[in-house]
This record gives structure tokens, sequence and C-alpha cells, in this order.
């Protein structure tokens, strides 16, 4: 089979992620559990796949780094791929992506989440661990502004992910390096092209991360991911990110334009059958604010569990709600994947490939000459002793 017949196959299967590796069995996530769905696949077909998939160009920057982003519609499926090279030769990681973009309701999130679309200037963080859904939840908010208000959205991506259909905003995206060679001069193109919104995929870099702040001390609404556990770590990681002398100044940038973090995890849950967002929110209160302006981060938990009446949500009120929660929203394309979490079949581990055998040398063995000791092989220790007790022999 092809990777396009693969992903249709995990689709079908209501699979988040599929992975496939020369020689080994292609295998889906569902519901967050691995499963395998076939034997191994030969290399030789997923290089030719996956160079079919990539193109030249993108194909040439898999040569020379060892890995390579795409994202591509393939059977009416939207997916984000990356390439990479592993010991026993390339390999897929592919996401797929909902058809639809959804808004809050739609993604089972709380509709207080609203809230990070109104504000006309400012920062909006998403974060999350890898695979927690932070390109969801990014989207979603998108598609609340898209359909409630009329204004110019400019989303920074590396790759793009979700294609968006003008509603009643006008939404442009810019992929990097396709569009843009860095997020760095894409976000300072965008600030001369007259966004309301500007959507940065993700902070990685000190230098997109100032970037970002003065964007949103500028008059736009800007929303940004990045990966982090919790509210105060996300907050912690961007004061970090500078050196010590700057960081009073970078604090109290942050302070002055935060609107709001969100951080989320993905919780399984058995009676619906759904993999739902869990989260942490922060609202830019007068306390949040005093307290980043402080450095004082370790704090942060304390203003969240306080700040109940202001719509500040831990993960354990949180997921109270989610237990009273009814309503819940759920696609029909996830019941086709119900058989596997079931069974229960975990991914069977795969042994890595055995080094290949260093080639035999066979010297020519001279006959030993008088007064040496011909050694061939020491099989234990009694014949070490042994061999020892007869060189003391030997030696005068």
């Amino acid at each position: 089979m092809s990777i396009r017949a693969w992903i249709q196959r995990a689709r079908d299967l209501g699979a988040s992620d599929l992975h496939i590796e020369a020689g080994t069995p292609p295998v889906v996530r569902v519901r967050g559990v691995l499963h395998p769905i076939a034997e191994p696949v030969a290399a030789a077909g997923v290089e030719q796949d996956a160079r079919a998939l990539l193109g030249a160009e993108a194909w040439e920057h898999l040569l020379s780094r060892g890995s390579a982003d795409i994202s591509l519609a393939l059977g009416g499926t939207r997916c984000r791929i990356n390439v990479y090279r592993t010991i026993r030769g390339l390999a897929l990681a592919v996401r797929l992506l909902a058809p639809l973009v959804h808004g809050l309701r739609e993604c089972n999130l709380h509709p207080d989440l609203r809230r990070f679309t109104t504000p006309a200037t400012g920062l909006v963080i998403v974060s999350g661990p890898t695979g927690s859904g932070k390109s969801t939840t990014l989207a979603a908010l998108i598609e609340e502004i898209n359909g409630a208000e009329a204004k110019n959205v400019i989303s920074l991506e590396s790759p793009i992910e979700y294609v968006f259909t003008n509603r009643r905003s006008l939404i442009r995206q810019r992929e990097i390096p396709t569009h843009s060679p860095s997020f760095e001069q894409a976000i300072v193109d965008a600030l001369r092209e007259n966004p309301d919104v500007l959507v940065i995929g993700e902070m990685r870099t000190p230098e997109v991360m100032r970037l970002t702040l003065n964007a949103a001390e500028t008059g736009h609404l800007v929303l940004a991911t990045m990966h982090s556990s919790s509210c105060a770590e996300a907050l912690t990681r961007i004061s970090m990110s500078f050196p010590a002398e700057i960081q009073g100044s970078i604090r109290a940038q942050l302070a002055d334009c935060l609107v709001g973090v969100v951080c989320q995890r993905l919780d399984y849950l058995p009676e619906q059958r759904l993999r739902v967002p869990r989260c942490e929110v922060l609202w830019g209160s007068l306390a949040a604010k005093a307290t980043v302006r402080s450095g004082q981060m370790s704090q942060i938990a304390n203003v969240i569990q306080s700040g109940g009446e202001e719509g500040m949500w831990n993960f354990d009120r949180y997921q109270r709600w989610m237990e009273q929660k009814k309503d819940w929203v759920r696609s029909d394309a996830l019941n086709a994947g119900d058989e596997l979490l079931e069974a229960g079949v975990p991914v069977a581990p795969v042994p890595a490939p055995a080094p290949a055998p260093a080639p035999a040398t066979t010297a020519p063995v001279a006959s030993p000459a008088r007064g040496t000791i011909s050694i061939e092989e020491v099989m234990d220790i009694e014949e070490l002793a042994d061999l020892a007790r007869q060189i003391e022999k030997r030696v005068p």
C-alpha cells in the first residue's frame, strides 16, 4: 500500500496519528493508544512515496538536515507530515487533521475561552505538551473570530495545518519558509500588512518572542503557541529566554500586554470514548500581571486558584467541569476506531536491527617458534590460569 492508502486507512479508523518506518509495521494512534495495523513495509516503498510527497526542494532539505516538514491534503484528508531518518531508513510521522475547522464548542472546549478573542490588543498564549492539541485550539479561536467579527487576520505557520475559509474575517495564511524565510522576517512584514489579529504558529527563539511582545504592544491582538506543561512554565520560559540583565524589562513588557494563557492536556474519557482537552486558564488580571512583573512565577498557581470568580481554571477545577458536562460533541468518524481500543492491543516493540557482523580477517598462522606459546582461544578462567602458569615457567 502507498502512504496515501495508509493515511486513508488511518482516517477510517479514527486515528489522530500515523507512523510509518521502513521495515516495521505501520502504527496508528487511536484515543492515545498505539496499534499496529499491517505487516512491516518495505524500505524502497517508503523512500519512493516520501520522495514523491516532498518534491525536489524538500527532498534536498531532508538529505541535508535529516528531516523535513510538509502539510498537504491527501485524499481529502489534511495532514502534517514530518519525514525523518532513523536507524532502519526513512520514517514518517503523520498528524491527521480535522477535515473542517471547528469552533470552541465542536472542540469540546469551555465557552469562556471565547473571551480570548474579544480584546483589540494584547497577547494570548496557547500552550501545552507536544501533541496536546494546541494547533486545534488555536484554529478554534481563529474560527471564533472568523464567524463573529470582520478583522484582518494574518497567520504565520510552519507548516500550515488547518486551511481557513473567509467568513466575516479576511484570513491570510503564510507558511515558513515557503512564503517567508523565517518567523522573524514574517512578523516584521506582517506589521506592515495592516493586521488586526496576528497568529504565530510557535514561539521558539528569543527573537521571535521579542517581536511577538512588540507586536502585542503596538495595537494588535496576537495569538501564539509554545510548549509548556503549565501556564506558569509558559511565562517562565519567555522571561528566562533572555539574558539576565534584561529579564526585568521583558517581564514588565509581558505583564503589560498579557491577555491570558491557556495550557492544555488531552484526557481520554472512557464513557464518551473521546479524547478532550483539559485546560488550565490564566487571565491577565491585576494580580496576575503584578506576579509576572515581580518575577514570582511560582505564585501563578495561587493566582489561578484564587481567581475562580474572574474565570480562571486550574486543571482540577476544569476536570470537575468536564465531569458535569453532558453535551459532548462527538464526530461519527471516531466510531470506526473503537474496536481497536476495545481490543486493547498495544504496539509490540520492534527490536532494532542487529549490526552487521564485521568481516572476518584471516591472517596466515605461522608455525610457533621455539620458546613461544600459541594462544588460539581462551574459553574460561581455568584455561586462563593454566596459560598464566605456562608463561611463568618460561620467564627466566
